[in-house]
């Protein structure tokens, strides 16, 4: 799942050419990579709109002089920084005396409770972002840009030059600042304990509640030394894994081009941008304040495509248990997070159909060369390739196909009679908690749920990608509402994928499933599952070894939970570099051996 792709070196140069719609394009496809770096730098304090104006309107006044446009990205990023550090060093030269100001950030909405919010985060990735309130200026700073590295929006190169250091230089900054970062986390922790040591209360005696990194010191200390608190550092996982492939902040509403606000401002804007969108921005921007907390969003392509996973990781076996994200299947059947929170019970069960008892062992698949021959190898017991229909795949006797719908253009009544002519159960809507897939509200999917339902085949949920087990998330937001308009749920379907390569991994599966079920109490079907590591911004794959371990661990542990009605292996095809069983032809790998001899 790739990030939006920004303007290219194209927009650039028509837009440093005069070319106003280009300009338009440029300012819109960069202005949340700037919002972003600046929110985190600066935490979110009512400085951050004007320092991303500042920003923005030098780019715009300096691009005619831009010599290499391929370089944009990384000249926007240096004149960003360049902002923060002026932004630094006026406040440091002019000390707050008196009363507060009024534009101080608000507590309640500053960018470490916005990212939280928008991004729906818990877990640990909640308490990564919580920590950097505890962070120094200078480390907010570094961490700004390595935060973007982390998530595949900055190169190292990038991140260097704008903080004018060497590559290696930036790496012993960058391993120093996750230090700190790791010891905030602790602190978090700690202090978010229940009940709070009794100890921890004379280590604050004299704070006053503000985050600081002398009194992340003095806390992290404590919990070292402290037999009750340094359990709170004992299982945190990498942060790399915890912030790797998390969306951008969605931009306020506030910057958006075409809000009403901006209408009628009397503020002077470059000439350059004077009769673009961009100077409707300016316009607004200028006319202080900016609604720092507004809740819609500019477009929606701005967030990137990439969300948390569903099981928190653990420290040494690091689990990034993420979502199905790589799914290289047609547009027709084309396979898998922004999950709205509430606080919420445990949902009712509706009443579900009676199950029978079909092999476990199944396989996601596309159509590739010798893909009958593969399906009979492996001894699985049902397949599905994400649509309704085979499309084009010759079902082996004695394996099922199980139909699905995608999403919602294929909730139309021919797409639905399809899909129940060719199966007797029915999978819901593809990781709809994800933007690049299924992309649907809770709501939404309820709303569309009769239609599923009324098929009158067996139902399982909507397959979410991640957070299957959490209060407030996308799947407990889905049958909460379910129970509440006495929707059918037949059974619980789920994704998972796994970072650590090792023998643990089939520990933190059967981790997940278990509190997905204990939280629902339903059957569940495993409907995408594997190891991908996508920590790095790049997935990284285990080697073939590593695989077929897991394939035979995993199986072995699925086929003993009662629970577990079927699971199904991604995927079949090893056409393209993945996880895959079977190269082109229908001939296993040593994966695919292990996959078809287990289970």
């Amino acid at each position: 799942m790739a990030a939006p792709e920004e303007p290219g070196v194209a927009t650039v140069v028509a837009a440093r050419d005069g070319d106003q719609r280009a300009l338009d394009d440029l300012v819109t496809g960069y202005l949340p990579l700037v919002y972003n770096i600046v929110g985190h730098a600066l935490g979110g304090h009512a400085d951050t709109d004007d320092v991303v104006q500042e920003t923005m309107l030098r780019a715009v006044d300096g691009l005619a002089a831009l010599r290499d446009p391929a370089g944009f990205r990384s000249w926007l990023v240096v004149i960003a920084m360049n902002q923060i550090r002026q932004r630094h060093r006026e406040r440091q030269r002019v000390p707050i005396t008196g009363p507060v100001p009024d534009d101080v950030a608000d507590p309640g909405a500053d960018f470490v409770d916005l990212t939280i919010m928008r991004l729906h985060l818990s877990g640990q990735r909640r308490e990564v972002v919580a920590a950097t309130r505890w962070l120094s200026e200078d480390e907010r700073e570094l961490l700004s840009l390595w935060w973007l590295e982390a998530a595949g929006r900055l190169t190292r190169i990038e991140v260097a030059n704008a903080l004018e250091l060497t590559p290696q230089h930036t790496a012993v900054r960058v391993q120093r600042v996750k230090a700190q970062l790791d010891a905030a986390r602790i602190v978090v922790r700690t202090l978010e304990s229940t009940p709070r040591c009794p100890e921890l209360a004379d280590v604050l005696a004299d704070w006053d509640g503000d985050p600081s990194p002398l009194w992340r010191k003095r806390i992290a200390r404590h919990s070292r030394s402290c037999v009750r608190c340094e359990r709170c550092g004992y299982d945190l996982a990498a942060v790399e894994g915890l912030i790797a492939r998390l969306p951008l902040v969605p931009l306020p509403a506030a910057f958006g081009f075409e809000h009403p606000a901006l209408i009628g401002s009397q503020a002077t804007v470059s000439p350059a941008a004077a009769s673009s969108k961009f100077g409707l921005f300016l316009k607004g921007s200028l006319a202080k304040p900016l609604a720092a907390a507004a809740a819609a969003v500019v477009a929606a392509g701005i967030v990137v495509a990439v969300l948390p996973s569903g099981e928190e990781p653990r420290a040494q076996a690091i689990t990034v248990t993420t979502q199905s994200t790589i799914t290289p299947a047609p547009p027709s059947s084309a396979p898998s997070s922004a999950q709205p929170t509430s606080t919420s019970a445990s949902p009712t069960a509706a009443p579900a159909i009676p199950v029978a008892a079909p092999a476990k062992k199944g396989v996601s698949t596309w159509n590739f060369d010798g893909v009958g021959k593969a399906l009979t190898d492996v001894r699985a017991g049902w397949y599905y390739n994400w649509a309704a229909h085979p499309d084009g795949i010759a079902t082996p006797p004695n394996v099922e196909f199980v139909p699905m719908i995608w999403g919602t253009k294929f909730t139309d009544d021919a797409t639905l009679a399809r899909a129940k002519a060719n199966g007797k159960v029915l999978l819901g809507f593809n990781e709809p908690d994800f933007p690049s897939q299924a992309n649907m509200t809770p709501e939404q999917a309820l709303d569309l749920w009769p239609k599923l339902a009324a098929t009158g085949l067996r139902l399982g949920s909507p397959s979410v990608g991640h957070s299957g087990d959490k209060a407030g998330g996308w799947l407990d937001r889905f049958m909460t509402g379910a129970a509440q308009r006495g929707l059918r749920v037949d059974f619980i379907t789920l994704h998972w994928y796994g970072s650590d390569f090792s023998e643990a991994a089939v520990g933190h599966l059967k981790n997940y499933l278990d509190a997905v079920h204990a939280r629902y109490g339903k059957p569940v079907w495993l409907t995408e599952y594997s190891l991908i590591d996508f920590s790095s911004g790049t997935p990284r794959y285990p080697t073939q070894a590593q695989l077929a371990a897991f394939a035979r661990g995993s199986s072995a542990m699925l086929e003993r939970l009662p629970y577990v009605e079927r699971y199904a292996w991604f995927a079949l095809p090893a056409d393209k570099p993945g996880t895959g069983l079977y190269a082109p032809g229908g001939t296993p790998n040593q994966a695919g051996q292990a996959y078809r001899d287990a289970g």
